[in-house]
């Protein structure tokens, strides 16, 4: 499940699995750290690419784009692998970070010596590594990869004779805007994941409740028969060789006992499937609500007739477990509507998007199927954003 935590980086798996990470606002979470991190590193570069102009020497120029370009493809590579958790190996992630190391190492000696003046442009580039490092690796290595950037900026200024201060100064400031750029990016993706993972576990724990609640109902009501047939029959093995006719008197207690069991936990299983259309309804919309989906519900003031209720509530069912776990909606309407000998239950949800919930992956086609046998019709379409189901049944059909 989500753990609301960081985007994986290269040293550590992904912090959601891979259907949580496919969903459109997860993808759309991803794409934003992701944004964020790549105007980062595209100010820091365009900053070097203007220093870099001011070189007197064409060679210059060139070999600083070389070494610049080569640290910017890297980290690009790297930052979309992170942020967008590819399910890649260990070995991958590690050519990953080794090939970010050399581009590095590379771009010292082509880009510090180019510019007017000498370890600015390398202090822009290093600014750009600073600023990407929360997203790469673990916060004690990052903090140690942004140190280590400051040093070599300040290296690079005084071997090639430029003003190390500066060099220090636009590495550190620079750098660490970038950083607190994407950090906040970071915490929106967080934000998303546990938001994703509440939503989720709200799902869960309802479904859990209903099976302890029937666990329950099933205990008091088959506990006490099965105790007393525990008993006559032990009674019944006793006495089965010194008194015939008290054995065949415990025998007909004990087949009563049985029939009023199996009787009483058809009554029950009878109530469960039996469950209101309105009560449902209202279970659903609650359910949504605390899931942080706003929710309306419209209702005839008449209850329905049990042979329209019954299959709309499996209907309803299994469309509000569809808006928890396959779509990302802010709201949600319910209409029920009696049309004569009719009812029509109408469901719409703006968790649809461009690229919304695969129909055919959840359960809405089997139940489909299952409606059809009971002489209804299901529809869905998106329209708009929206996601409608509509579900029609007909008394007596």
């Amino acid at each position: 499940m989500v753990t609301g935590t960081r985007p994986a980086g290269l040293t550590q798996p992904p912090a959601a699995p891979a259907h949580a990470l496919s969903t459109p606002g997860m993808r759309r979470a991803s794409l934003c750290v992701l944004a964020g991190a790549a105007s980062g590193v595209a100010a820091c570069t365009l900053l070097a690419a203007l220093e870099m102009r001011r070189e007197p020497d064409p060679r210059g120029i060139v070999l600083g784009a070389v070494g610049a370009l080569l640290l910017v493809v890297a980290l690009a590579g790297a930052l979309y692998r992170s942020v967008m958790s590819w399910p890649a190996a260990a070995p991958t992630a590690r050519w990953l970070l080794a090939g970010c190391a050399t581009a590095a190492v590379l771009s010292v000696p082509l880009v510090g010596p180019a510019g007017g003046t000498p370890g600015r442009a390398w202090a822009f580039v290093g600014a750009a590594l600073v600023g990407a490092a929360p997203l790469l690796l673990p916060m004690r290595y990052a903090a140690t990869l942004m140190a280590a950037t400051v040093l070599v900026a300040a290296a690079t200024a005084w071997w090639f004779g430029g003003p190390v201060r500066d060099a220090v100064t636009v590495t550190v400031v620079l750098g660490l805007s970038v950083a607190v750029w994407n950090v906040l990016h970071l915490w929106f993706w967080t934000f998303r994941a546990q938001a994703r993972e509440g939503r989720d576990a709200l799902a869960r724990l309802a479904a859990a409740e209903e099976r302890l609640r029937c666990a329950r109902d099933v205990y008091a009501l088959l506990a006490n028969e099965l105790s007393a047939l525990v008993l006559k029959a032990e009674l019944a093995s006793r006495l089965a060789l010194v008194d015939g006719e008290r054995t065949r008197k415990e025998t007909v207690e004990m087949r009563a006992l049985a029939a009023a069991a199996l009787a009483r936990m058809r009554e029950a299983v009878h109530g469960y499937r039996s469950v209101g259309l309105r009560e449902q309804a209202h279970t659903v919309a609650r359910v949504l609500r605390n899931s942080g989906v706003r929710c309306t519900v419209t209702q005839p003031e008449q209850d329905l007739p049990p042979a329209l209720t019954g299959p709309l509530v499996s209907v309803l069912r299994e469309a509000g477990t569809h808006v928890l776990r396959h779509g990302e909606a802010r709201w949600c309407t319910i209409e029920i509507v009696r049309e004569g000998a009719a009812a029509r239950l109408t469901m719409v949800n703006d968790g649809a998007g461009d690229g919304g919930p695969d129909i055919d992956r959840s359960g809405l086609p089997g139940l489909a199927g299952r409606l059809r046998e009971a002489g209804g019709t299901l529809r869905t379409w998106r329209k708009d954003g929206t996601f409608t189901l509509e579900a029609t049944v007909r008394a007596g059909s």
